[in-house]
């Protein structure tokens, strides 16, 4: 796919106002998203349409949308599902009772839990094993954070947001905890967190290693260098997309005059636009790069414009998907 970047300008035209675009680098699509696409699409190479697919694979009506057309069919419970179909688990991970009843129904499941959200649900097992009781930094309600507590049993991971719902904490033994953190969270929010913990419980165990992806932290990080100065910032993501609403705030913190979530270009909000030069985008890790470059478009049809990559971080992470989609061979 041709970098948003390279794309020819349009024709000059003085009746255009210049406009400086900052595009961050990176942005878009990150290993475990590519990775739960690519899952569901060799679920259809493989058995056929339908494959149904408990939850949205990633948050992106546009990704959705388009292996809806290709047959996936999206519900919200497992139970919504035919026994006589593949199922494939979401990218923000589930609950241990779900592939469970799964395996009770013999259904063939295909699990496309990001590798990295898998990480954080090893380490909640290995520290309950160790008679820890759990801290979950997290957002109540998310796909993600309903997966990961439903890893453990029920009392055994406590839910905390803010620093000061570390306040309310009543654990089972102060002495004998440890936290883990959803991984799409804002790093400084999470950080925040993790201080009010430690002051409060001094003993608590942290991981071994940050849980909070790569991907969330430089995206955060490429607008956070980018942000001071800007009119505006746009960020292409869902509406239900923890870290591409992160990024929003990120922006609006870091100094951008605006800061404005999209799912595409045509919820952008050019009134609010008015008078701008200077406009930074980006993308969640679940938005595709062909709807940065359909911001891009809109915005040269509109003004005369130059380009500018702001890049922080290359990455070159990839994840396979699970053997049984894959050449036993590989």
């Amino acid at each position: 796919m041709t970098d948003a970047a390279d794309m020819p300008a349009a024709a000059p035209d003085a009746a255009r106002p210049k406009l400086s675009l900052r595009l961050a680098a990176p942005r878009g699509f990150c290993a475990g998203v590519d990775r739960a696409i690519k899952i569901v699409e060799q679920a259809l190479e493989k058995w056929g349409a339908p494959v149904y697919v408990r939850h949205e694979i990633v948050h992106n009506k546009y990704v959705v949308d388009g292996l809806r057309a290709k047959g996936a069919v999206f519900v919200e419970e497992l139970d919504e599902c035919p026994g006589d179909r593949p199922v494939v688990f979401s990218a923000h991970g589930v609950p241990k009772a779900v592939p469970a009843e799964a395996a009770r129904r013999e259904m063939v499941y295909v699990d496309a839990t990001c590798p990295l959200v898998s990480k954080v649900h090893i380490e909640a097992e290995r520290h309950h094993e160790q008679g820890l009781q759990m801290v979950m930094i997290g957002h109540a309600g998310h796909p993600e954070t309903i997966g990961t507590m439903g890893q453990l049993p029920e009392g055994e991971v406590l839910l905390v947001e803010t620093p000061e719902d570390v306040a309310a904490l009543d654990p089972r033994d102060p002495e004998r905890l440890a936290y883990i953190t959803q991984t799409t969270l804002s790093v400084d929010d999470a950080a925040a967190v993790v201080e009010a913990l430690r002051a409060r419980f001094p003993s608590i165990v942290g991981p071994r290693k940050e849980d909070i992806c790569y991907a969330t932290t430089n995206r955060q990080a490429a607008v956070k260098a980018m942000a001071p100065g800007l009119d505006a910032l746009l960020v292409i993501g869902a509406p239900n997309s923890s870290n591409s609403k992160r990024l929003v705030e990120v922006g609006a913190r870091a100094g951008a005059g605006y800061s404005q979530l999209v799912q595409r270009a045509a919820e952008i909000d050019w009134r609010a636009l008015d008078g701008v030069r200077t406009v930074g985008v980006t993308a969640g890790a679940s938005a595709p790069e062909v709807l940065v470059e359909e911001v891009i478009a809109a915005f040269r049809d509109r003004y005369d414009v130059e380009v500018e990559v702001v890049e922080t971080a290359v990455e070159t992470v990839s994840f396979k998907p699970p053997r049984i989609l894959r050449d036993p061979a590989a």
